[in-house]
């Protein structure tokens, strides 16, 4: 469910130009088909270093203006076979700010997802946020679309149109029927994936082809080394890219991480975030109901979620406004658990509703029907989200262990859990070979990684952020403690801020791991 965030709003020797080094992975990595890929990463990367990137102002219906630029990055298909068929990868920069004495290279980073466009990121500088003053005098900031996503070889599962329309059946099912309705649409959706994208495609659509295509990225840059910072899903795109190419790596920050763990990827995630989503949805109601005078939905927990039960009985009865039923109530309120600045938004909406306002709740729930067009969709973000995760492991194909666990889980965890059954379960019927994960795990060369993590994460609960620091040797694990907002390093937090600068500008971490306190609450 990673990618809900990314659309409601969510990683030896150095490859030299032109030398065709195969980096060091480790024993376990390098075996069959995943040697074969890292020959074909290496092999696509010296093309890569050799071509450079043609740098020009952004097609104008990209929304990225001047100074901001934009180019291509071709990467195989299939890297078992670099000389087949290749696809390009859209990519971005806006050049570092400061001094040439003071220019470190290039940072590249991932949103999340899987789905997400990173292509935003340059716009921290031209929008001077200034959490970015300090490193954008050192960077290049670079964001890419990865491969599927937007403007790289775009993939989908479903027409736009057909994705978008509203309202959808409520996700917690009363009988048999509904979840005989739903497994069919979930087969349905799988093969639209494979007919619309095409079976070599979507087997090509993995976390460590993700790794290999970034480092693509980094030798058409120039870069010798990546600096990389990585958000939710991208923490463990950073994760798979610091196991595969571990002398590649300069700095890396994973923020909010993703557990890497094989067992972990991916059906016991999206079990995991149901349980952690639920824990994030109270302390949300909590704060609803500190702050009563404001949105008069009740001054205890308990109150504000029989409001949310009785929000949620008429939309089940009559779609507010023929268009918000439950499952789009779910697609709005789910932003609450995973972004604090989405408390006072939606609390807002919530009590304007209770208030005889339905049309704000029409306007901020309902689907976006002007959303079928171009590269960047709802529907594209989905797609990818499926394909990564159905492709990149193994998935239970016995409906009765899908139906056992959810069911066991909605007794106590029932804000997300069946919402979060129904959009993963293609994976169960899945259309091309599932994989086996990258081990993550140290190996020779990989330098000191900064790991962020605040203890309330509903998308990638806290342990994520342990178990990668245990795997990763050297790594610092920075806890805001007390907190919960998906993305911590986009916060306004000095304690954490002032070690991100540091990290990136010298390469210096804390010699112990860190305790920070929170962020400060949002206020209505």
């Amino acid at each position: 469910m990673l990618a809900l965030g990314s659309a409601g709003a969510l990683v030896t020797a150095s490859l030299i130009t032109g030398a065709l080094a195969v980096p060091a992975a480790g024993a376990e990595a390098r075996h069959g088909g995943q040697d074969r890929a890292q020959q074909g990463a290496a092999i696509a990367a010296a093309r890569a270093a050799k071509a450079g990137i043609d740098w020009a102002d952004c097609p104008a219906d990209w929304a990225l203006t001047k100074p901001v630029q934009c180019g291509w990055v071709s990467v195989p298909l299939d890297y078992t076979k670099p000389d087949g068929k290749q696809i390009k990868l859209a990519v971005d920069r806006i050049g570092s700010t400061g001094t040439p004495a003071e220019r470190q290279g290039a940072l590249v980073y991932n949103p999340g997802g899987p789905g997400g466009s990173g292509m935003r990121f340059p716009l921290r500088v031209t929008n001077k946020n200034p959490l970015w003053v300090n490193a954008s005098k050192a960077y290049d900031f670079v964001g890419f679309d990865p491969r599927g996503v937007g403007h790289s070889a775009p993939i989908s599962c479903e027409d736009p149109q057909e994705f978008v329309k509203a309202p959808k059946a409520d996700p917690v099912p009363d009988s048999e029927a509904d979840k005989t309705a739903q497994r069919k649409l979930a087969k349905q959706y799988a093969d639209g994936c494979a007919e619309r994208t095409g079976r070599a495609m979507l087997q090509q659509m993995t976390t460590a082809n993700t790794a290999r295509d970034l480092d693509v990225i980094r030798a058409a840059l120039g870069e010798k080394k990546l600096n990389y910072l990585g958000v939710s899903y991208g923490t463990y795109l950073g994760a798979v890219y610091g196991t595969l190419f571990p002398g590649h790596v300069r700095r890396m920050i994973v923020d909010s991480v993703v557990n890497p763990s094989r067992e972990n990827i991916w059906y016991q995630a999206n079990l995991g975030q149901d349980v952690a989503f639920e824990g994030r949805w109270k302390d949300w109601e909590d704060w609803v109901a500190a702050h009563d005078s404001a949105f008069h939905l009740g001054t205890t927990r308990d109150a504000v979620q029989a409001k949310w039960l009785q929000l949620r009985a008429t939309a089940k009865a009559n779609p507010i406004g023929g268009v918000v039923g439950p499952a789009e109530l779910i697609g709005f309120f789910q932003s609450a658990p995973y972004y604090d600045s989405s408390w006072v938004p939606v609390a807002t909406v919530f009590s304007e509703y209770f208030a005889g306002d339905t049309q704000a709740l029409v306007d901020a729930a309902a689907p976006d029907l002007s959303d079928t067009a171009g590269n960047i969709t709802s529907e594209n973000g989905n797609a990818v989200y499926t394909a990564v995760e159905c492709t990149d492991a193994k998935w239970p194909t016995s409906w009765r262990k899908w139906d056992r666990d959810n069911t066991e889980l909605n007794q106590q965890y029932p804000f997300m859990t069946w919402a979060n059954a129904w959009m993963n379960l293609p994976c169960a019927t899945w259309p091309v070979k599932q994989q086996t994960p990258v081990n993550v795990k140290t190996h020779k060369g990989l330098p000191p990684v900064l790991i962020v993590q605040s203890t309330r994460d509903a998308a990638t609960p806290y342990e994520g952020a342990v178990v990668l620091h245990q795997r990763f040797k050297g790594s610092r694990l920075i806890t805001e403690q007390g907190a919960g907002s998906h993305g911590v390093t986009g916060l306004v937090n000095p304690c954490i801020n002032s070690r991100v600068d540091t990290y990136l500008l010298t390469g210096r971490l804390d010699s112990a791991d860190v305790t920070c306190g929170p962020h400060a609450t949002p206020q209505p």
